[in-house]
């Protein structure tokens, strides 16, 4: 089952990350694959097409794919934790 989460941010970055791997796809400088592979990562939560292709990498690497999301993980908790910082430093708290 697809976790629906609409994000204009994520769109515009993870369709991005797509046009960069199209180029990189015909460009020598440029990892095409890795490129399409971090759109269809952070697009996953916005299109179906993007989940299934992810669904398709899980099931080719499933401990790239792990690692990634571990990481997507920490670096949720991490910008929240100085968010929660941030705010109680603004409101005199520290």
């Amino acid at each position: 089952m697809m976790e629906y989460r609409p994000s204009l941010r994520r769109k515009v970055f993870g369709w991005s990350l797509l046009g960069l791997g199209v180029l990189g796809s015909v460009l020598p400088v440029l990892q095409g694959a890795l490129f399409i592979a971090l759109g269809l990562f952070v697009l996953r939560h916005q299109y179906h097409w993007a989940h299934r292709g992810m669904a398709w990498a899980q099931a080719r690497w499933p401990r790239q794919v792990e690692a990634v999301e571990a990481l997507e993980a920490r670096l949720v908790r991490r910008v929240r934790r100085w968010q929660a910082q941030a705010r109680a430093l603004l409101s005199g708290r520290a």
